[in-house]
């Protein structure tokens, strides 16, 4: 697995979902790291960064209900729970399917004990009122109240998925803010955490200066006039825009 500079994990969290989003266009022409139809429940709790490990799901069939059984040592979703290493997005496969909730507020309260600081699925999350009162970041689908047992069968883990219909393979970075989540690849994330670092404290120039008076015209999406300005500004000790 590709190691991570150090200072990768810190750039990213200063970084929105928006703007890698469009780093991964920019640099590696990657228009498809953010799962479809997929919210955080709760906008206030909703951001997270790290390494992905990974739980699939399939559907359910009715003679093989056993296994779907948490209390199983291999059971896939028992496996993600008890083995993830801390400060790991769990990132769960679930093929849209919203007939069962892949987690509720107890198993969420077992991932925060371990130090998981995030969780993604493409299906439904179940114990609403209690799981969006927790501090675990949550991005899903929906709710509903039936447990996972009643649709679908968890069948793999920490191996490559499909999530919202982007392919996630285990140790690929995750972030998550409040327009979703978006997962980078293990060997793009040091470049993508600089240039999108970059990006922000530009466009947070950019902005400041737009909320002064300076027309769009010329000026954004940045030109070589407004990037020549930046860069004076930042020489200059980056002094109040007003």
């Amino acid at each position: 697995m590709t190691d991570l500079a150090p200072d990768t994990l810190l750039k990213l969290r200063q970084v929105s979902t928006a703007t890698l989003t469009s780093q991964l266009i920019k640099v590696a022409g990657l228009r498809s790291r953010s799962p479809r139809d997929i919210r955080p429940l709760n906008a206030a709790k909703s951001r997270f960064v790290g390494p992905a490990v990974t739980l699939r799901y399939a559907p359910l069939r009715e003679d093989l209900e056993r296994m779907a059984n948490i209390a199983l040592a291999e059971n896939p979703t028992r496996r993600a729970i008890e083995e993830s290493e801390p400060g790991s997005v769990v990132v769960v496969d679930m093929g849209g399917d919203i007939g069962g909730g892949a987690i509720g507020d107890i198993l969420a309260a077992r991932l925060i004990y371990r130090g998981i600081v995030g969780l993604v699925a493409d299906g439904a999350m179940r114990d609403a009122g209690p799981l969006m009162a927790m501090d675990l970041p949550v991005h899903c689908r929906t709710f509903t109240p039936p447990p996972n047992s009643a649709s679908i069968l968890a069948v793999g883990f920490n191996e490559p998925i499909g999530c919202g219909g982007v392919l996630v393979f285990p140790g690929d970075i995750v972030v998550g803010d409040e327009d979703g989540a978006v997962m980078i690849p293990r060997h793009l994330a040091d470049k993508v955490a600089i240039s999108g670092l970059e990006q922000e404290q530009v466009e947070a120039y950019i902005k400041r200066r737009v909320e002064l008076g300076e027309p769009i015209a010329g000026f954004y999406p940045a030109s070589e006039r407004t990037m020549a300005d930046y860069r004076d500004w930042v020489d200059a000790g980056r002094p109040s825009l007003g």
